[in-house]
């Protein structure tokens, strides 16, 4: 990640001279906005937000852009490439201790904070010798990505378990490729998300921690960001956006049942597999304790090497 991170950077110094490519609305028809997203649970509430009408009452025609990353929407927000974009908080850490102008400005996804029913969970498969994450000393667990928020979340458990951190070896894997990856072996446990948890229940494997609640109690795992040149230069949008996301969060959190149905239009989850899913917890505050928790835990796992401004990166 530390090597992503510097990548990153050198993106971002080689798009900052370009200029934003957005084109200002005429008078009187709605701005056009783009955001860079990955098309995963978490971000259900902006498809549907987009769907019930609510960005274009607050004046926004959006378009809603697939990323692979959100290491890629960063540079591509910061160019004007994109006006707004998504990104887990460990990422957004790590850009700002990097100084790039970045500006968090409302909530995307949180964990349930409900420890053996969350959206994710480290888990091993049915039959593993591993009954608790102290038996993971010396093994091999998969996470989607090397130090980022879901190995420090997974080392937030081996710590709470009482085993140090870097006994744990971690494998990259993508989050399709672990269920296949537990049953035959090649890892003795991985970190899981939605909807693949609900595949690894399937085959019989079984959850050892919640480790997003390891890692803090209310966490923030996910946010929506703009550049700081955006704020400056057109705060009414910033504002709008925020609005309107802000609707689309809440109206998530109490209609489940249109977030299932919303799925499967930018999503490939099979049908069957979306009603047992957990969802996450989707509301616009940003947690500003699991902000600092979070933070003095990738410093001390050494993820990050100083602690960031987070008062500047945060609404």
């Amino acid at each position: 990640m530390r090597r992503s991170l510097v990548l990153l950077v050198a993106a971002v110094m080689v798009t900052a001279g370009c200029g934003s490519s957005r084109t200002p609305s005429a008078p009187g028809r709605p701005d056009r906005v783009t955001v860079g997203l990955i098309s995963i649970v978490d971000v259900a509430p902006i498809y549907l937000g987009k769907r019930k009408g609510f960005f274009a009452r607050h004046g926004i025609d959006l378009t809603l852009r697939p990323a692979e990353a959100g290491t890629e929407t960063i540079p591509a927000v910061v160019s004007g490439d994109l006006e707004f974009g998504y990104s887990n908080i460990v990422t957004l850490l790590l850009a700002a201790e990097q100084h790039l102008p970045v500006k968090v400005v409302v909530n995307g996804n949180n964990s349930t904070g409900v420890d053996g029913r969350d959206f994710g969970s480290l888990m091993v498969k049915g039959d593993s010798p591993v009954r608790s994450v102290k038996d993971l000393a010396g093994r091999k667990v998969a996470v989607n990505v090397l130090q980022n928020v879901v190995e420090l979340s997974v080392r937030a458990s081996a710590a709470k378990a009482g085993i140090d951190p870097n006994s744990v070896e971690y494998v990259k894997l993508a989050f399709p490729e672990m269920p296949a990856a537990l049953a035959n072996g090649q890892v003795d446990a991985a970190f899981v998300v939605e909807p693949f948890q609900q595949i690894v229940l399937s085959q019989g494997g079984r959850p050892v921690a919640s480790s997003l609640v390891d890692l803090a109690p209310n966490l923030s795992v996910a946010q929506y960001f703009t550049s700081k040149r955006m704020v400056a230069d057109n705060p009414d949008l910033v504002r709008r956006f925020t609005d309107a996301m802000t609707e689309s969060l809440a109206y998530a959190r109490s209609h489940e049942d249109e977030v299932r149905q919303i799925l499967p239009t930018y999503t490939k989850i099979p049908r069957a597999v979306i009603p047992k899913m957990v969802l996450p917890k989707w509301v616009p505050e940003v947690d500003r304790d699991s902000v600092e928790a979070t933070a003095r835990l990738a410093q001390k796992e050494k993820i990050l090497q100083s602690k960031p401004d987070i008062d500047d990166l945060m609404p």
